[in-house]
């Protein structure tokens, strides 16, 4: 995987995991078993032994083996894996943008942004989706396109819980079951994920930014989506925490609507050129016109 930081500074990783997902999805019989573990089933299971106190003895080798600084965090004695993953950042370890028509990152992670085509098609590492499939709403669809994609995908690495991208008004949740792969991107020349994988969001009607889809994408293991206003209208503001993951790979996405906003050009210029921007929460990623 290769990625940018803010600065340019270029990056170009490959983990042992990457070798064999490679291995397992370039053949028929890998894509097949990958395919069974990620029923839901098998995250339940996960989910059992991650929220248990056995788990917990696994905390501190995973934060080593992802050069994770457990001092931003809060100052506390994890009674499980799950509770580690869930963890809270101090206040002030990120720095939330408060310019006004501003859409911030909604997590760490590493982003890219796509072009909506007329069609209502954008590109992910040769997997191609339509608003329509990911939405599973045709009207809706339509509004986004001649828009913006941004895909934000969190590593394990990352903070993982999520705020508001900008401020406005948020809608009732919409939640869509399916199954839980990886989103490595790796396996976007094999699996379309972002539209097959368990997915929640809502619209924010915003003032000057038109209305944007927050999207969170559950994956493989656990990939459970936590969020906390699912029901009914309320007034959000950015950076106020929308809800967070448990274990397992996950992805927002942020669907903007054509003229409402000027992308940040070092996204674009690195998406063209085959890389991520390794982005934390809070930083901007694009203004209102």
């Amino acid at each position: 995987m290769k990625y940018r930081d803010r600065r340019g500074n270029e990056y170009e990783l490959t983990t042992a995991q990457d070798d064999f997902l490679n291995k397992v999805y370039g053949s028929a019989i890998g894509r097949g078993a990958m395919k069974f573990l990620s029923l839901p089933i098998f995250s339940t299971l996960s989910r059992f032994f991650l929220n248990s106190r056995f788990s917990s003895a696994f905390v501190l080798r995973f934060a080593e083996r992802n050069d994770i600084d457990i001092f931003d965090y809060e100052n506390k004695m994890y009674h499980s894996f799950n509770d580690f993953f869930t963890r809270k950042i101090k206040p002030g370890r990120r720095r939330i943008d408060e310019g006004k028509n501003i859409i911030v990152s909604p997590s760490d992670g590493k982003v890219s942004a796509y072009e909506i085509t007329s069609s209502g098609v954008f590109v992910v590492k040769n997997s191609v989706y339509t608003v329509e499939s990911l939405l599973r709403d045709t009207k809706l669809a339509k509004r986004y396109i001649g828009g913006t994609a941004f895909i934000i995908r969190l590593t394990p690495d990352d903070y993982h819980r999520y705020c508001y991208c900008t401020d406005g008004e948020k809608s009732h949740n919409r939640t869509i079951k399916g199954n839980l792969s990886t989103v490595n991107p790796i396996i976007n020349k094999y699996i379309p994920v972002y539209k097959e994988n368990s997915r929640e969001y809502c619209m924010i009607r915003t003032e000057k930014l038109g209305d944007i889809i927050q999207m969170e994408v559950g994956a493989m293991l656990v990939g459970k989506i936590s969020n906390k206003h699912t029901y009914g209208r309320r007034l959000v503001r950015k950076g106020e925490e929308k809800g967070y993951f448990e274990f397992g790979g996950s992805t927002i996405i942020l669907l903007i609507e054509k003229d409402k906003a000027i992308i940040d050009q070092d996204i674009l210029t690195n998406t063209r050129e085959g890389f991520e921007t390794k982005i934390l929460q809070g930083e901007t990623i694009a203004k209102g016109l």
